[in-house]
């Protein structure tokens, strides 16, 4: 999930050998065209990474992609974390597709009924021509992992690094200090593609994440000077920062800036002048 426009992809593309993606049927302003969803592997049975969030129109997208794959279908279901357009297709394609096994890092947050096998970090699936190893990678949700696809060295980044835009940290589950920390596990995976849950994939993994970094470090960078000018609630510091964003991303804004203020409040940089709620209180420098 990010703040993605203007994107259009396929509904079905061949990306390498051993990755088909499946376009899941959820345009919006955070999921650009939708969610990336793919099939892993080379033989008759592929894993699913990512379910899309159950929208009519995608078990005919799935079908059309094992019809371009060869494949005769799936074998199991593996989950980069519990945000509804990752998981929220889980019923659904096994309705379609048969009583499939799931995967994921479990989560205070996981829906009833959902019947999945827990992943650590550093798990590995395996299916016929491709292994996923397991990251942990917390900061846009808690129990968010990325996969590295082994035989490629290309790492499945989920919702930390998107083909366009930028990653929301969400005020509920998110951290943005843990976020840069995955970013630099990411990092040093050194992934010749990314492969991302949103967006065109990312040839160049290693510049898309050093690209990451640099701008959260900008980011945070003008939010202090704008604290510089002055105490301001969220709403305040978006106008000054976000100058050239349209107004209708300003909402999404806010919470990026509240991420930002969060960590920098844990770094002892950052104060609140009052006991409102983040995005409600007036910030300035500590």
């Amino acid at each position: 999930m990010g703040t993605m426009i203007g994107v259009a992809l396929p509904d079905v593309d061949v990306w390498s050998e051993r990755v088909t993606v499946a376009l899941g049927q959820n345009p919006g302003i955070f999921t650009g065209p939708g969610t990336n969803t793919y099939l892993v592997g080379t033989g008759p049975r592929r894993i699913l990474l990512d379910t899309g969030s159950g929208v009519s129109a995608y078990p005919d997208v799935l079908a059309q992609a094992i019809e371009r794959t060869g494949c005769d279908g799936l074998q199991e279901i593996v989950l980069t974390h519990g945000h509804i357009d990752h998981l929220g297709g889980v019923a659904q394609i096994r309705e379609h597709f048969g009583s499939l096994p799931v995967s994921k890092l479990p989560d205070a947050n996981d829906p009833d009924g959902l019947d999945f096998t827990p992943l650590a970090d550093g798990a590995v699936v395996r299916t016929e021509g491709a292994t996923l190893r397991a990251v942990h990678t917390p900061g846009h949700a808690t129990d968010h992992l990325c996969f590295l696809l082994e035989e490629e060295q290309s790492l499945f980044s989920g919702d930390n690094v998107l083909g366009v835009g930028t990653t929301v940290i969400p005020s509920h589950g998110g951290d943005l200090l843990d976020y840069m920390r995955s970013l630099d596990r990411m990092l040093a995976l050194a992934p010749r593609r990314i492969y991302p849950a949103h967006g065109p994939r990312i040839d160049d993994g290693v510049a898309k994440i050093r690209d990451y970094i640099a701008h959260r470090g900008a980011r945070e960078r003008q939010i202090l000077d704008a604290l510089a000018a002055g105490d301001a609630p969220i709403a305040t510091i978006v106008e000054r920062v976000y100058v050239d964003v349209p107004k209708v991303l300003h909402a999404a804004a806010g919470h990026s800036v509240a991420a930002h203020l969060g960590k920098l409040e844990r770094e002892g940089r950052v104060c609140r002048r009052d006991a409102r709620a983040p995005l409600e209180a007036v910030w300035g420098l500590a």
